[in-house]
């Protein structure tokens, strides 16, 4: 079914949220701010105003900032102008930055557990306390276990690179990202098929099919707000989901898509675009590789099948395929970035790219693109060899093409619960909450219990805090220098920006360089951090000069200039040199070489499928308890279509008990048509087990408890569509 939907009062309700949360950031009470503070120096000079340029950290986008600082207190966040990226927009999360900072649930020392893991008792410590009993749990794992022993996670932050850089100095290439629960099934599948990972033209896109992404909620800059340019400009957005989200509500067609399906949409998409001739022939000579392949693989997916397995009209399809080629080349289907859905998502992200390249919109204004981007310099160790260390990563070889730099979050827990290749003993994290974003958070439990030791580095007491040996307190962003950081901006090219400390850190704060290069010293590896960031700068700017005037006077440095077109005739880095319809390096692999359509499982009888997804105010757990956002959402709900409250005898906000085979939460129900009669959803981020969040503890549900850690078999990312639960009243 399609619905045409009435635009203006969501985008009102919308715009509200952001407008409220912009307001409620003034802050007009001195003192309610203050008392946070921890302050040592003497009388402040009255008045002492000033502004500060910052990168916001409230999500993974890094938008320009300018903060206004009155005698050493923020007092307001504006966006910064001259930053392209962000295009002059702080939203409802970036604005809320304040309270970050001003937070009374903050860390403020060093805590070290006493008693069971979860019990929450604590013992202040000093940090050479702190760091002297970190050092002597690496040192003691890494002699009884090898240096592989011990297991590194950093979350998306200009001062990863430095946990990174510590895992290596200290000998252990286990390393995981965050990503891993994200979006690696995605850069996948493009890296395999175009040999980069390419950035969607939505400002100058004429015709846009986003399948599952919600841009106008989880908000991604500059897309989100290029995307609504665009829609003004006559795009047309046809929006793929089985939830009724903003994105959809503001769409020109939705289709709650049944979950799982994406694929045979897509290929049907390429059936018609194929057999009706609707291809650039020049483009598919040149450019790609595979296609006489690729036109007998999709014979069999017509419209007409397709319809029966997505629940999308065959002549919608027909018709949406023609009108995508008839825009093309300023036509796209996006490639989003959850892609942690299936254990096919790579290909189903494959289909994505596939129709893309049909489109021939590579290197194409209002297409995809790769822009210029500056590489800054950095400072290379050599790591000492550790001639006792296992031959490899101990997710080696649990999925089929897993990119050893992000890891697997799901096959290392395994890994690491079974004992198998070899034992991991010890486990820093840094902001990250794998207790609150990883599937099946019991198994996370489980992983932990096993552990001889634990430490965490944030700014609060998160879930994966709260379960912890050593806790280990982290300025915000707005107290942080950090080195510089590159960033791609879609059609408007790319550019550089860093952090300064807008304010002093507070407390007994520390940043993460701070931490591993004490860490360092303890444990004889201090050459290897034998610089400062502003060495680490220096290193980055020095075949960049122009950058650093750039980023003192604007706050950014921004590469302005065409971004499509800069790729003519230059070879794809793929081993056919074209865009890959057909991946020899699969077949080699015993991987199905272009993506082969499998039903997904039927949803057992009274079950339902459970789908994640975002919301505008929402950045994964990390932004649930923050004093400003918490009042705009309180706590989760379970969406389930009124049909199916009906028949269970459930009405609104009534208390329903959720159950999977992971586990159980108890939530309350929101009854609502804005979601398929198969399918529920719930956010992220609530139901915690830390009482060091105290806006939302014993609030809500968590997702974690009742998804099954399912993983994409190519790369390994997370797949956490894969739960079927069951609903009941309580």
């Amino acid at each position: 079914m399609s619905a045409r939907i009435n635009n203006l009062i969501t985008r009102r309700k919308f715009l509200q949220i952001s407008g409220a949360l912009a307001a409620a950031t003034a802050v007009t009470n001195p003192c309610r701010v203050l008392y946070a503070l921890t302050r040592d120096k003497g009388e402040i000079t009255p008045n002492e105003i000033r502004e500060v340029f910052s990168a916001c950290d409230m999500c993974f986008n890094k938008c320009g900032l300018i903060a206004h600082v009155e005698n050493d207190v923020i007092k307001k966040l504006d966006p910064n102008p001259k930053s392209l990226k962000s295009r002059g927009m702080l939203c409802a999360r970036g604005n809320a930055g304040v309270k970050q900072l001003y937070d009374p649930d903050r860390l403020k020392y060093p805590l070290l557990r006493k008693g069971a893991r979860g019990d929450g008792k604590w013992q202040r410590l000093s940090w050479d306390q702190a760091l002297d009993h970190a050092a002597e749990k690496l040192d003691k794992i890494g002699k009884d276990y090898t240096r592989c022993g011990f297991l590194f996670m950093a979350g998306t932050d200009m001062q990863s690179t430095f946990v990174h850089q510590f895992a290596e100095a200290y000998g252990s290439y286990n390393v995981i990202s965050h990503e891993s629960n994200c979006l690696l099934s995605r850069n996948r599948a493009f890296l395999d098929t175009y040999g980069v990972m390419p950035t969607p033209d939505v400002l100058n896109c004429k015709y846009v099919i986003m399948p599952g992404a919600n841009r106008f909620e989880a908000l991604v800059t500059p897309d989100s707000m290029d995307l609504m340019t665009a829609k003004g400009n006559k795009s047309k957005l046809v929006v793929l989901d089985p939830r009724f989200t903003k994105t959809a509500a503001l769409s020109d067609e939705w289709y709650p898509i049944k979950p799982g399906t994406d694929m045979a949409f897509f290929l049907s998409l390429a059936h018609v675009i194929i057999s009706e001739k609707l291809y650039d022939k020049t483009f598919i000579k040149e450019k790609t590789f595979g296609f006489e392949e690729l036109r007998e693989h999709v014979k069999k997916y017509t419209p007409q099948w397709a319809a029966k397995e997505t629940d999308i009209p065959a002549k919608d399809i027909a018709r949406i395929a023609r009108e995508l080629a008839a825009a093309a080349p300023s036509a796209m289907v996006y490639p989003g970035r959850r892609s942690s859905d299936y254990e096919d998502s790579t290909q189903i992200r494959r289909s994505y790219a596939i129709v893309n390249a049909l489109l021939g919109n590579w290197d194409q204004e209002g297409g995809l693109q790769v822009p210029k981007k500056i590489k800054p310099g950095s400072m290379h160790i050599e790591a000492p060899f550790y001639e006792d260390n296992p031959d490899d990563r101990v997710d080696a070889g649990r999925a089929q093409m897993m990119f050893d730099e992000e890891g697997s979050f799901k096959h290392t827990r395994d890994a690491v619960i079974e004992g198998k290749p070899y034992p991991i003993k010890g486990w820093m994290t840094y902001k990250t909450n794998p207790m609150q974003t990883g599937a099946n958070r019991d198994k996370t439990i489980q992983m932990i219990n096993s552990l001889d030791f634990m430490m965490t580095v944030d700014i609060a007491m998160s879930d994966t805090a709260w379960m912890a040996d050593l806790v280990l307190p982290a300025p915000s962003y707005l107290e942080r220098q950090d080195p510089l950081s590159a960033f791609l901006a879609s059609s408007t090219c790319s550019g550089v920006i860093t952090r300064d400390p807008v304010v002093p850190a507070m407390f007994e704060s520390k940043p993460v360089f701070w931490i591993v290069k004490e860490l360092a010293k303890r444990l004889d590896l201090g050459e290897f951090f034998d610089f400062t960031v502003d060495d680490f700068r220096k290193a980055q700017l020095k075949k960049i000069p122009q950058v650093a005037k750039a980023l003192k006077e604007d706050g950014v440095y921004n590469i302005t200039g065409p971004s499509f077109g800069i790729h003519k005739d230059k070879p794809f880095k793929t081993r056919s040199k074209k865009i890959e319809f057909y991946n020899t390096r699969y077949k080699d692999k015993g991987i199905d070489p272009m993506p082969v359509y499998k039903q997904p499982k039927a949803i057992p009888e009274n079950h339902f499928r459970i789908v994640v997804g975002r919301n505008a105010y929402i950045t994964q757990s990390a932004s649930t308890n923050n004093t400003l956002l918490w009042e705009l959402q309180k706590e989760n709900h379970l969406w389930i279509h009124p049909k199916s409250a009906l028949s269970l005898g459930i009405k609104n906000h009534d208390m329903v008990k959720v159950e999977s085979s992971a586990g159980k939460v108890r939530i309350k129900a929101r009854v609502t048509e804005e979601t398929r009669p198969d399918t529920v959803y719930m956010d992220t981020g609530y139901g915690v087990l830390s009482k060091g969040l105290t806006n939302i503890f014993g609030k809500g549900a968590c997702i974690a408890q009742i998804l099954e850690d399912k993983a994409d078999k190519i790369s390994g990312n997370m797949a956490m569509h894969e739960t079927f639960v069951t609903v009941s009243k309580t």
